[in-house]
């Protein structure tokens, strides 16, 4: 009688019961103590923690889709934060066209465009009013000027240090375009000043409590998909080219469309955060392109533990958690607290907290 393999589970028994009270907190227990439970009572839950919690989960997501190119296809990336800041411009421009004429120029161009004198939305803003090409537009904006970047610099096999340096140089190109007053985008000041999404008040309790149910599902769901994706044989291709890509292709396989593929994904993904980043934090400019934003990215993933599914969200956790503390209390200090935390896990922890925690739980085993 012959036997098939025991195939690996899909998640542990405690991978489950983790995503299943994560679930709870964030979609039900969460959202009922902000909007239900009055202010001043010990157990309500305030605005600022909602807002302050569903922006870190979204910072987590592009975290997941970071760790997705770099920790399991070996491709360092220093510019995966002009892909957040498009999505977040693409929804960005709906959000605005939402304002109509609740500005102060009470007109039906946004305030920045009265400023400059225009007189009609420009052509890429051609459809912003409508929800559904927004949300499409936070797909496709990212992920084609991921796809056409790639395709340029994977056929040209760049890789390595080479590869990060361009991405980086194309992140603080773009910060520069959009930073530009004719560009369309609102210049340095960006968008913000939103009213409404949907036809919801975008400052009402129960808009915020729906905002950051989403960015909880929409973790849940990028863990899911790079779990999926790296069990599958595409993920097996993806760990083979970052182990070494040149005995993947005397094995037969052409690595370039797993990459691309990869990378495009990644690129989506960070889309998708950025465009519910944007109505829940208020505001959207060019400073989200800067190179140090994208090198921030990757220390989060090296300060959780790249390779890992549970790596990315820790360190973008802890990371912006102390960011929040050291910017309100020492902000002046905080980036030599950044530096000295990457410097301290890259010479002591090259696996970053999970390989600690990994490391101490054994030695009780």
């Amino acid at each position: 009688m012959r036997y098939a393999p025991r195939s690996e589970p899909f998640f542990s028994r405690n991978a489950w019961i983790a995503l299943g009270a994560f679930a709870m907190v964030t979609l039900v227990i969460v959202p009922a103590l902000y909007v239900f439970v009055p202010e001043g009572d010990p157990f309500h839950v305030s605005a600022y923690t909602v807002t302050l919690a569903g922006k870190i989960m979204c910072y987590c997501i592009v975290a997941v889709a970071m760790n997705l190119i770099w920790g399991y296809a070996g491709i360092l990336s220093l510019g995966h934060g002009v892909f957040f800041a498009l999505g977040g411009y693409a929804f960005g421009m709906y959000l605005m066209r939402q304002i109509g004429r609740e500005g102060q120029y009470q007109s039906d161009l946004p305030d920045f465009m009265v400023f400059l004198d225009w007189k009609a939305f420009p052509w890429q803003w051609t459809g912003s009013e409508h929800f559904l090409w927004a949300a499409a537009l936070v797909v496709l904006a990212p992920g084609l000027l991921a796809f056409v970047f790639g395709v340029f610099a994977f056929r040209s096999r760049i890789k390595g240090v080479y590869f990060s340096i361009i991405t980086q140089a194309m992140t603080f190109a773009f910060m520069l375009l959009f930073f530009r007053n004719d560009t369309g985008f609102g210049g340095n000041n960006g968008f913000t000043d939103f009213k409404r999404v949907l036809g919801f008040p975008i400052t009402a309790p129960s808009t915020r409590a729906v905002l950051f149910a989403l960015s909880a599902i929409a973790l849940v769901g990028s863990l899911v998909l790079t779990r999926y994706l790296i069990r599958s044989k595409v993920g097996r291709v993806l760990t083979a080219i970052r182990d070494s890509e040149s005995r993947l292709m005397f094995s037969g396989y052409n690595p370039l469309w797993y990459k691309l593929f990869v990378w495009t994904l990644s690129a989506v993904i960070c889309g998708v955060a950025g465009a519910l980043y944007v109505p829940q934090v208020g505001i959207i400019n060019p400073s989200e392109m800067s190179p140090a934003n994208s090198i921030e990215i990757a220390i989060w993933v090296a300060v959780g533990g790249r390779g890992t599914l549970l790596g990315p969200l820790l360190g973008a956790s802890v990371v912006n958690g102390a960011k929040s503390f050291f910017t309100q209390s020492f902000p002046e200090y905080w980036l030599f607290f950044l530096g000295l935390m990457f410097i301290l896990v890259t010479l002591f922890m090259p696996k970053g907290l999970t390989g600690l925690a990994a490391r101490i739980l054994g030695r009780f085993k």
